[in-house]
């Protein structure tokens, strides 16, 4: 009997499928262990918030999303995919970084790249390709400095334009590294609204690594925290509380819920001998 899926019936299966999916994976760094026997599902226009300490493989597991960093056990699929780099599906929002006054870039050429970065060449300047770049930048809100230098803009509106250059090709997952980083309190608010508007419009799945719940408190639809090789996933009640911190770390955390925020005593900055393992593999985690 012939059991293989016709195209017809395998574009079904994969329309149906979790925005992402991560089967018993697991990844180290030399004899360290950054997190293994990870199950996790993403379900399109889902909000999942990556937290833990510098060096417990948050930015890791974004690498292995974006087919970046090869897992030493289990599998990573992205709307029933493997991953690969330059793939359409995946947006990647990095952490806020400086740019030079004098790159001659225009907000709208960076906002391209997200169509053909990945490419050789320079895209096509096509109507159809200026229809998608004028319609997210609208959307970022960012239409209005559309043609100024990127390296001019403030820490918020240049991450409006990441933004923009992560959504241009309608990705069905957004990964966002960090985003909120060297940001005031009303660009933080605006970057993680136009996240959760996205996500609310068009069924993208979010998966948004931070170091502070508070930001993306009321977005937030489960949590995965990642702590001294283990993990949770659950709701922000489930994970976020004494008891599962002090079990994770193996010492007291304190876990304060009051006036809309949470307040968490008692955590290490830094995942146990992060520092001796990443410096051994010669990189981030």
């Amino acid at each position: 009997m012939n059991t293989r899926t016709t195209p017809a019936v395998s574009a079904v299966a994969h329309a149906s499928a979790p925005a992402l999916a991560l089967r018993d994976a697991s990844l180290r760094y030399g004899r360290r262990c950054l997190w293994s026997g990870l199950n996790l599902q993403v379900e399109p226009g889902e909000f999942l918030a990556v937290l833990g300490a510098n060096g417990s493989g948050k930015t890791s597991l974004l690498r292995a999303i974006l087919g970046l960093q090869r897992l030493d056990t289990g599998t990573v699929l992205v709307a029933g995919h493997p991953p690969r780099r330059g793939r359409d599906d995946i947006g990647y929002v990095p952490q806020q970084r400086h740019v030079d006054p004098l790159v001659p870039l225009r907000v709208r050429d960076v906002v391209g790249q997200g169509l053909d970065g990945h490419r050789w060449g320079i895209g096509w300047p096509g109507p159809g390709r200026r229809r998608k770049i004028e319609a997210v930048l609208d959307a970022v809100g960012a239409t209005p400095f559309a043609d100024m230098p990127i390296g001019l803009l403030s820490g918020g509106e240049q991450q409006r334009v990441r933004i923009a250059q992560a959504l241009v090709a309608d990705p069905k997952l957004l990964l966002c590294d960090e985003p909120l980083l060297s940001l005031d309190m009303r660009s933080q608010r605006t970057v993680t609204a136009l996240v959760d508007r996205r996500r609310r419009t068009s069924d993208t799945a979010v998966v948004f690594v931070t170091h502070e719940i508070n930001p993306v408190l009321p977005y937030v639809d489960r949590v995965l925290y990642l702590a001294s090789g283990q993990f949770r996933v659950g709701s922000v009640e489930q994970v976020l509380n004494s008891a599962t911190l002090s079990e994770l770390y193996g010492m007291p955390i304190d876990v304060i819920h009051t006036g809309g925020r949470i307040v968490v005593a008692g955590l290490p900055e830094t995942a146990p001998d992060a520092d001796h393992a990443l410096a051994a593999a010669g990189g981030a985690a």
